[in-house]
């Protein structure tokens, strides 16, 4: 069964459940400064930053000057509040296992997420697919946010280590945000969306070239199916 040579996914809404833990320590956080976010403005203007996108929205929003050391000492801040709240709370979707464990016997899987890196080593560790993953790009790896393609592109640049160069070109990105898709798009690849954060409709605008109500109805057969349409058998 021919099938996408390598996977890229997203951490945040495709693997781990965790944005409203990401919510309470961004309101941990901020309370001290006088800001408050609501759950709707974050879900429509904040998800599919990293902490560094989001701080910025936030403080842009409330018309709040800041400098990149505030920002990243914001960040820092963050990280253990995050921690704290994920060891009690942290929740994967369903089927996240079985489609990293099903997806690294066809080639390398890499995590591309603005999540920090001892987060997503985290969520892998609860849902004990750690070794399911060959490569981690995390916020701390690029210099701008999704939608920008950078850390798609620091994916692409490490599959061409381990594959050749067209089948690297070949990967497969699976995503759950608008912003995350257009990423993938804007490097050159295929990408797949799972509707656990928009709704179908909304990702297809974005630009995702199929979409799944969830991860869980993602499978080898589809994916299989996928591929011979876009490459050829």
């Amino acid at each position: 069964m021919r099938t996408f040579p390598a996977t890229l996914f997203d951490y945040n809404g495709v693997l781990i459940d965790d944005e409203a833990v990401h919510l309470t320590a961004f309101r941990e956080v901020l309370s001290p400064l006088g800001l408050a976010v609501d759950e709707a403005t974050y879900w429509e203007r904040y998800i599919g930053f990293d902490d560094a996108g989001a701080f910025s929205a936030i403080l842009n929003d409330a018309q709040r000057a800041f400098d990149s050391a505030f920002l990243r000492e914001l960040i820092e801040r963050k990280r253990p509040v995050y921690l704290r709240l994920a060891q009690a709370e942290l929740k994967g979707f369903k089927g996240a296992k079985a489609a990293l464990d099903f997806r690294a016997q066809s080639g390398p899987v890499c995590i591309v997420s603005g999540a920090l890196r001892d987060e997503i080593i985290l969520g892998l560790e609860f849902l004990d697919a750690k070794s399911s993953v060959h490569h981690i790009i995390s916020a701390e790896d690029t210099t701008r946010s999704k939608p920008d393609p950078e850390g798609y592109e620091l994916g692409l640049l490490y599959l061409q280590t381990r594959l050749p160069k067209a089948e690297a070109l070949q990967a497969l990105v699976i995503e759950d945000s608008l912003a995350g898709v257009k990423a993938a798009k804007l490097a050159g690849l295929f990408c797949v969306a799972v509707a656990q954060s928009y709704q179908e409709s909304e990702l297809s605008a974005a630009g995702a070239d199929a979409t799944f109500p969830t991860l869980a109805e993602m499978s080898p057969e589809a994916l299989s199916a996928l591929y011979t349409s876009a490459f050829g058998a």
